[in-house]
Formats: structure tokens, C-alpha cells, sequence
């Protein structure tokens, strides 16, 4: 058990995005007993929520707090054992044993005999620090102890890492502010997904109704943004609260949340296209005649709340690692972060809220509103079919595998084409007796855009869209249609002739990968091979675009599928485990971990206190890292130095 929890100890600073804690601070003072008698006190202030380790604890726990003293020359003698407070015993939930320990802070006191001319003595003290939840490595901290005439000098002592945890020394820990520059951007990365986008049209014909002039559409779009913030801090903070960061992360992967959200944005495209109009019931609409300032004040409140829901589906990643991580520092951090975060997605979305009242003052411009709306109607139709493909890869089920999501696309951005060069018209579109030259010009660019996604029918990598349809290997064909294995020639293919048990050749390169963490890492050890371990998810979009647009660089395929042995490792595995296999959920007690991806995921949890996708770590044999984990890094330069890094690390 004790070698257990220090591993996981060690492991928990071994991130590349993990804070370097420091809850215990030393000082040392001296107190002056006789002419040769002195009595060198430590005293350790230990942060709220931690708790410090007696010198004696039982066999098989915790690393007791240990003092050195430094006596090689002679010039003192160590009298008595090193003496301390009396502290609380309890029950360790941790290590299920009986152990003293102390918190906020700790007093140890020894007594020494000098000889004359000392004026220095030298120590060192080695101490673990756990909390409710984990525990530290074991830490060397240097003393020193300042004998003079006066006896009251003391001094602050400068804490030494020990080897384990020198990589993560250059991280320094970020404060408050800190966290709410990373959430501020992180909320603006995550206006670029899928899901928040196909919102935009649902606000902007909400808000048309809604403002009758500009000052009223302003004062609307404060409100929305304001309802963003609330019910973005409340909904993080509520679900960290009751279920844990992970519970975000895995709603971005739920089956039946994707389903309902295709439904869902079937139905808002069918609306927008001029099928029917959505409605509030009439009875809603006089309220709202007789009481405009309430009724107004709940329809933009309810706004918000779709906005905060749907957002979480893409977004659940990113505020799942920053929710963890500020939640690692404990007191406002949660709140602030997620403030942060929401007030990105809230600015953007104020504006698109405040534009219908702007549009309404303006004088009448014909149909061309109406055409927006369809165009969007298009796009939130192709962006339906995103959220079917991922409900779809989680299962496993190969209904909607990679050509038939590519021929859907062409056939919605064909037609789409269609529209915007006048061949087709919808129930609501005015006569259009010729095009404008705005039209013509995005009737061309969607038609461009539709010709190039014609080759993925047949295998090619379409890149500008790798985020959207299901990656290369989940299709009929591979490695393309008329081919079973790539042209290349010899590379991984004459290396894995044989190809080991558990293993896979990922294609259309070939490259040879795990999908289990201890057959991945035998055979590792059997080729003397590092380890990348990559957590990914079959709906992770950036897992795609770094498989399709980083991965295939010949710099960097190289080195995948000759220097590493890849495990990956889908969080998102909806595949039951083996009855063996099913074990107590350690990040919820009382809980069984069922599927294989609940496995992974608590794995990469408890391991790296990360849970976003894609995540890769570089580790030897030993499952120790040889560098700083990375997450998402679309630079290729920036990747490929991180995989040299590491592997020249292994090699030494």
C-alpha cells in the first residue's frame, strides 16, 4: 500500500500542466540553554487542508517527517531524540491505518551541545504532505540554524525539490489572475467548436422578435451576457461540486446527449429552411404583451441556459482540465476560472444579441435576412450529422463511418450551392430576379469547398475539415478505395510483419498502436522501445486534427511508427470490461468502472490531474515520464522537438 500511494504521489506532479505545490514552508530559530547547550527549533506552516506526518508512524504508511544533522566535522553533539507537538491521530482514510500527524503547523525541537566557535549548523528535513485526496512525494527541504551571541536570529529556509520532481520546478503556480487570463482564452478557443456556432442563428432570430429598437437590443444583449456568466459559474461549479470535473468531459462523449442534439439541430434546420416557424405558445405572448419587462427578462434567461447546456458538449473538455486545475488551488480559484471562461463566450454573444436591435432601426433591405438564416439552416444541418458520428463512433456501430458522413456533407454543401445561385427556393425567399455579386461570390466558395471534399470519398485526408468527419480508419476503405495497404513501399509494414498480440496497424499509415495500457508497455520493454501514451476519445475533435494534420508529417511519422510504441487509449470506450476487470471507482467511492473508457479516463485522472483530449505522455519502462506531458499542439516543429526531446532523454 505504501509503495502504491507514494507512486501516485510521484506521479501527481509529473505533469506538464499540473501546478508544483508547496504546502508546507520551514523556519528555523535557536534558543540558547547554557554556554554549550542549544536548542534548534523547526517549524513547519503547513497550508489549509493539508496535514503533515508525525516522525513515527506505523510499518507500510506514510514517509515519517525526518530530521539530519549535519555533525561531520565534530563540532556539535546530538543530545536526545528530536522532540514534537502533540498533534492529532486518527483513523487515515488514505493509508487505513492509525497515524499521527499535524495540521496548520508543527514545532520539532532538538537539543544539541556545541563547541566553541560554531556558528552554523547545518540540517536537512524530509517530510510527505497529503490531503483528503492525494498525497505529495516525499520532499528534502535544507535547514540552517544560525548560532549567535544574541540566540534569536532565525531565517527562512529554501526548499530543495528532490530529483523526481525537478522537470516540473520551471512551472511556476499561477494565481488567481493567472487562471482567469488561461479561462478567458480558453472560453474564446472554444467559440470555434461545433457546438457553439450553430447557436448563433438561434440568437439572432430570438432577438430580432425580441428588440424593437437599439437602445432595447443593447440592454437585451447586457442581460444575455450577464445570464451567460450566472449560469455558466453555477452549472460548472454545481457539476464539479456533485459529480467531478470528469462528469464534463464524459457528457461531451454521451451517446444519447449527441443523439438528442442531432434531433435538436435537425429540428432548428428544418425551422430556419422555412419548413415551420418555432413558436412560443400564445398564452406566453400575452403574458409577455402585459408584462414585457418580465416575460423579456425570462425569455433571455432561458436563452442563456440553452447557450450554457449545448456549449458544454464541445466545450466539456476544455472546462473540465481548467476546472481541475483550478480546483487544485482550492478557495476562489473554481469561480474564478469559470468566470473567465464564460465571460469570453459572453462578449461575442452579447454583440450577436445586441445586432437585431441595430437591424431592426435600419430601413427594410429585402430578403436578404431570410438568406442568412437558411445558409445557417444548411450549416446547422451539416453540424447535426458531427454529433450522430460521434454518438456512432462511441458505440462502435460503423453506421456512419467515413464515406457515407463526407457524402452527406457533399450532398447538404451541393445543394447549398444550389440555393445561393438562385436554382433552388425556399417558402419564405422573395423573388429573386437576379444575384448579387456577395451571393455569387459565396455560391462559389461553398461549391469550391464541395468539389474539394469529393476526393475523401476516395480516401483523400480533406485536412481543412479533419475535426468533423470520422477519422481514416473508421471506413469501408482505409486505405482508400482500390487499395489495402499504402504504396509506400517497406517502413512499418516490412517492421510489423508479425504483428503483436493486442496490436493494430492504424490506418492509412500503418502506424503500429495498443489500445491496452499493459500489452502496450510488454512490448515496449521487449523492443526497448519509450512508450507514448496518447488518451484520446473517438468524438475528441482534436484528437483528429492531430492525427490527420500532425501525425502524417514525414518528420514526424517517422518517429511514430519507428522510435515509440503508441498506446492509445479512448476515454470515450463505451465497451463493457471483463467481470475481472470491473473495480471501485477511486475518484467516486462507491461506484464500479464498468466500460473500458471509464478505466482510461480514471487513469489519466488520477495519474496526470488532467482530463482533456488528446493527451500525450512520453514515459520509459519504469512508467516514469522522460519530459513534460503535452495536450493539443497543432505546431508541427513544436511537436516533433517534444518527441526528440523525449526519446534522446530515453537513450541516455
Amino acid at each position: 500500500m505504501k509503495k502504491v500511494i507514494l507512486f501516485l504521489a510521484l506521479i501527481s506532479v509529473l505533469v506538464g500542466q499540473a501546478q508544483v505545490l508547496d504546502p508546507v514552508k520551514w523556519t528555523t530559530s535557536v534558543k540558547k540553554l547554557s554556554d554549550t547547550e542549544y536548542q534548534l527549533i523547526s517549524k513547519a506552516t503547513i497550508d489549509s487542508g493539508w496535514h503533515l506526518y508525525s516522525q513515527d508512524v506505523p510499518q507500510d504508511g506514510p514517509i515519517p517527517t525526518t530530521f539530519t544533522y549535519d555533525d561531520g566535522e565534530g563540532q556539535f553533539k546530538i543530545v536526545g531524540n528530536t522532540s514534537e507537538e502533540e498533534g492529532h491521530t486518527i483513523d487515515d482514510p488514505v493509508f487505513e491505518m492509525e497515524i499521527k500527524f499535524f495540521e496548520k503547523s508543527a514545532t520539532f525541537k532538538q537539543k544539541v551541545t556545541v563547541t566553541e566557535g560554531v556558528s552554523t549548523i547545518n540540517a536537512f528535513v524530509e517530510f510527505m504532505v497529503c490531503d483528503d485526496s492525494r498525497c505529495l512525494p516525499p520532499t528534502e527541504v535544507d535547514l540552517t540554524f544560525k548560532i549567535s551571541e544574541d540566540n534569536a536570529a532565525a531565517i527562512t529556509a529554501e526548499k530543495v525539490q528532490d530529483n523526481a520532481i525537478k522537470s516540473t520546478e520551471s512551472s511556476s503556480k499561477k494565481g488567481l489572475w493567472g487562471i482567469f487570463f488561461i479561462a478567458f482564452l480558453s472560453g474564446f478557443a472554444a467559440l470555434l467548436t461545433p457546438c457553439v456556432f450553430p447557436m448563433i442563428p438561434m440568437t439572432v432570430s430570438f432577438f430580432t422578435k425580441q428588440s424593437k429598437n437599439k437602445a432595447v437590443g443593447i440592454k437585451n444583449a447586457i442581460i444575455y451576457g450577464i445570464c451567460i456568466i450566472v449560469i455558466y459559474v453555477l452549472l460548472g461549479t454545481a457539476v464539479t461540486g456533485i459529480f467531478g470535473a470528469d462528469a464534463l468531459n464524459a457528457l461531451a462523449t454521451n451517446v444519447w446527449f449527441n443523439i438528442i442534439f442531432f434531433i435538436l439541430l435537425v429540428v432548428f434546420a428544418t425551422s430556419f429552411l422555412g419548413a415551420f416557424e418555432i413558436m412560443l405558445p400564445n398564452s406566453w405572448a400575452n403574458k409577455v404583451d402585459s408584462q414585457a419587462d418580465r416575460g423579456g427578462l425570462i425569455g433571455i434567461f432561458f436563452m442563456a441556459l440553452a447557450l450554457a447546456i449545448v456549449s458544454f458538449s464541445c466545450t466539456g473538455p476544455i472546462v473540465g482540465t481548467l476546472l481541475v486545475e483550478s480546483a487544485s488551488k482550492g478557495g476562489l480559484a473554481p469561480i474564478v476560472g469559470m468566470f473567465g471562461f464564460s465571460l469570453a463566450i459572453a462578449l461575442p454573444f452579447a454583440l450577436f444579441a445586441a445586432f437585431p436591435g441595430w437591424l431592426n432601426s435600419l430601413p427594410k433591405s429585402g430578403g436578404w435576412l431570410n438568406t442568412v438564416k437558411v445558409v445557417l439552416g444548411f450549416l446547422e444541418l451539416a453540424l447535426a450529422f458531427k454529433f450522430l458520428s460521434q454518438a456512432d463512433l462511441v458505440l462502435q456501430g460503423h453506421l456512419l463511418e467515413r464515406e457515407v458522413f463526407i457524402a452527406i456533407w457533399i450532398a447538404i454543401f451541393g445543394t447549398l450551392a444550389l440555393y445561393l445561385f438562385g436554382k433552388i427556393q425556399l417558402p419564405h425567399d422573395s423573388p429573386l430576379p437576379h444575384i448579387s455579386v456577395g451571393r455569387l461570390s459565396l455560391g462559389l466558395v461553398v461549391l469550391t469547398f464541395t468539389i474539394y471534399m469529393i476526393p475523401g470519398l476516395w480516401g483523400a485526408p480533406l485536412n481543412l475539415i479533419s475535426a468533423f468527419p470520422p477519422p481514416q480508419d473508421y471506413s469501408e476503405s482505409p486505405y482508400g478505395v482500390g487499395f489495402t495497404k499504402l504504396g509506400e513501399g517497406s517502413g512499418s509494414l516490412d517492421a510489423h510483419a508479425d504483428i503483436p498480440d493486442g496490436a493494430h496497424l492504424l490506418a492509412p499509415h500503418d502506424i503500429l498502436a495498443f489500445n491496452d495500457y499493459d500489452k502496450g508497455l510488454a512490448y515496449a520493454k521487449k523492443v526497448g522501445k519509450p512508450v507514448m501514451v496518447d488518451f484520446t476519445g473517438w468524438a475528441c475533435v482534436n484528437c483528429r486534427k492531430m492525427e490527420q494534420n500532425v501525425w502524417p508529417k514525414p518528420e514526424v511519422l517517422r518517429i511514430l511508427k519507428n522510435d515509440v510504441v503508441l498506446i492509445s487509449l479512448y476515454v470515450d470506450d463505451k465497451r463493457p470490461l471483463e467481470a475481472g476487470e470491473v473495480v471501485d471507482s477511486k475518484l467516486k467511492p462507491g461506484k464500479k468502472l464498468k466500460y473500458i473508457g471509464q478505466k482510461w479516463s480514471e487513469l489519466q485522472t488520477i495519474k496526470y490531474k488532467a482530463n482533456t483530449q488528446p493527451f500525450y505522455v512520453l514515459m520509459d519502462h519504469n512508467e516514469e515520464n522522460l519530459l513534460d506531458p503535452v495536450s493539443y499542439t497543432p505546431d508541427v516543429e513544436e511537436y516533433h522537438n517534444w518527441l526528440e526531446t523525449g526519446i534522446s532523454k530515453f537513450k541516455k
